[in-house]
């Protein structure tokens, strides 16, 4: 399809801006010089008239015009003060207007070519009239007797032609000073358009217009959070999808820690597992540049929380398949055993057996915990501790009486708690390696210690062990537990702590509150 060509936009500025300098200082100019050549042709008038003044101050000029002149002087007077003043005539006139003195002698005892009826009258008259002699500015001043009466008058007047000769010398200089005015409006019209076109990148405004559509589609059609920093450091563009996922303080968004540093420095990021609210986040961040310019970069931003809780769900279901496992195996080795020993008659030692398997098979929860999900949770986590050749212990001063109302958040904290501490047991230098873990019920709160045989929390990490990616392990994609974990008990109004980073008999003691995570205790009757 057939499609019309424009020029660029930034040539269309140039050319609106250049025309619109021509126009006005072309209208300027025009107006400068009409004002100029009305100013100059008053500045005449005004002139001729100072000399007709002088003329008609003169008794003898008045008397010979009272007279009529019978000595024939006027003439002559009037001729040395044209040529003194540079005029282009000096008449004089009597009282009927009759001239007396004229450049021309064979005009003299004629009638004036314009009307004297206003100077004789005794008025002032400045004005540009065509006489015999060409059009002229003009003065005229009536010419008084000893007594004062109107005996005639004085009209002098200059060439317009050398008014406009004036007007077009001084145009010529002020000429100079619009041109150098244009030449600097194009230059800076040049300058603006070509720092319009670098601002731009090129782009014409179509072209914005269209990038501006896409981005806003874009940004808001991709489920990843997308934020655009600026090279001084502030966020130049957030989708909804970033805010929901960082959420939005009064100071802008807020950022965790390490991505705050990261977008500071302006260094790289490559899929940084981190916790922002209560949201674990996988983040990139990529400086931008076009044409060697920096433009500053683009942070990127996934969800990773279903997958997370969906994992640790999944670690759950294997830690109880484990136990099971382990289980079913010891179950079948001492129905084995039972079953020999009756088979081969032996009733009493069979019966001796039992009571010792019933006396050692109590669940390591014992019968200080009610509620289900902590029976479960901890019988689990013994079998793996055990696997790992870790004792996982629940303390003598552990009392659970009621059922927790918040099993996600509490086996959460719970969870990665004793997670990390078994990890750290299994890596410490102790031997043999455990894990005490005590619960205690206190109304409706739930408070959680775990400590471990471990190496304990280094003393550079320990206020920084909540934060997110900081892990005892060093390894990468590590230390999101206890910042999950935190933030877990901090949405039931509770929180996690390090209670001790290292002791000469254990490792590091963890202590959570968690309120509002039990059932009320039954009132007695």
């Amino acid at each position: 399809m057939f499609r019309l060509r424009y020029a660029p936009f930034a040539r269309q500025a140039f050319a609106l801006q250049a025309g619109v300098l021509v126009v006005v200082v072309g209208v300027g100019f025009a107006l400068v010089g009409w004002l100029f050549d009305g100013e100059l042709t008053q500045q005449y008038g005004t002139r001729a008239l100072a000399v007709a003044h002088t003329l008609a101050a003169d008794p003898a000029i008045a008397a010979a015009a009272a007279a009529d002149d019978p000595g024939g002087v006027l003439p002559a007077r009037a001729e040395a003060a044209k040529i003194a003043s540079g005029a282009l005539f000096v008449v004089i006139t009597n009282r009927r207007g009759i001239r007396l003195a004229h450049p021309n002698p064979d005009r003299i005892h004629e009638p004036v070519s314009t009307d004297p009826s206003e100077v004789l009258a005794g008025h002032d008259t400045i004005n540009v009239e065509q006489g015999t002699l060409g059009l002229s500015a003009r003065g005229k001043t009536p010419l008084r007797d000893a007594a004062g009466a109107i005996v005639g008058e004085v009209s002098v007047g200059f060439r317009i032609e050398d008014v406009r000769e004036k007007v077009v010398r001084e145009l010529a200089f002020a000429a100079l000073f619009a041109g150098g005015a244009l030449l600097l409006g194009f230059v800076g019209s040049a300058l603006l358009s070509r720092r319009l076109k670098r601002l731009t990148l090129g782009l014409e405004p179509h072209e914005l217009a269209e990038l501006v559509q896409e981005r806003e589609a874009v940004l808001h059609g991709i489920s990843e959070g997308v934020v655009a920093v600026g090279t001084d450091g502030r966020v130049s563009v957030c989708n909804g999808e970033a805010v929901r996922l960082l959420g939005d303080s009064e100071g802008g968004l807020d950022l965790p820690p390490a991505l705050r540093e990261a977008l500071d420095r302006r260094l790289p990021v490559d899929n940084v597992i981190t916790v922002a609210n209560d949201r674990v986040l996988v983040a990139n961040y990529r400086a931008v540049r076009r044409d060697d310019r920096d433009l500053g970069g683009v942070l990127t931003l996934r969800d990773r929380t279903d997958l997370e809780n969906i994992t640790r769900e999944l670690e759950s279901v294997r830690t109880l398949s484990t136990a099971l496992r382990a289980q079913r195996h010891e179950f079948a080795n001492r129905l084995h055993v039972l079953s020999g020993l009756l088979q081969n008659g032996h009733s009493g030692e069979a019966l001796e057996f039992l009571h010792a398997v019933s006396d050692t098979a109590a669940p390591a929860s014992g019968r200080t915990v009610d509620d289900p999900y902590l029976q479960a949770f901890i019988d689990a986590k013994s079998a793996e501790a055990a696997e790992k050749d870790v004792r996982l212990a629940l303390a003598d001063t552990s009392w659970v009486g009621t059922r927790v109302t918040a099993p996600v958040e509490v086996t959460t904290v719970l969870g990665i708690l004793v997670d990390n501490a078994l990890e750290a047991a299994r890596r410490g230098a102790r031997r043999p390696a455990w894990v005490d873990v005590a619960l205690l019920e206190d109304g409706t709160t739930l408070h959680i210690s775990v400590v471990d045989s471990g190496d304990g929390v280094p003393p550079g990490l320990a206020e920084r062990i909540f934060d997110s990616g900081v892990s005892t392990n060093g390894e990468d994609g590590r230390g999101i537990g206890l910042a999950l974990a935190r933030q877990a008990a901090r949405r039931l109004g509770g929180d996690v702590r390090l209670a001790g980073a290292v002791h000469d008999d254990h490792g590091a003691v963890f202590e959570a509150r968690l309120p509002a995570a039990l059932q009320p205790a039954a009132r007695p009757a």
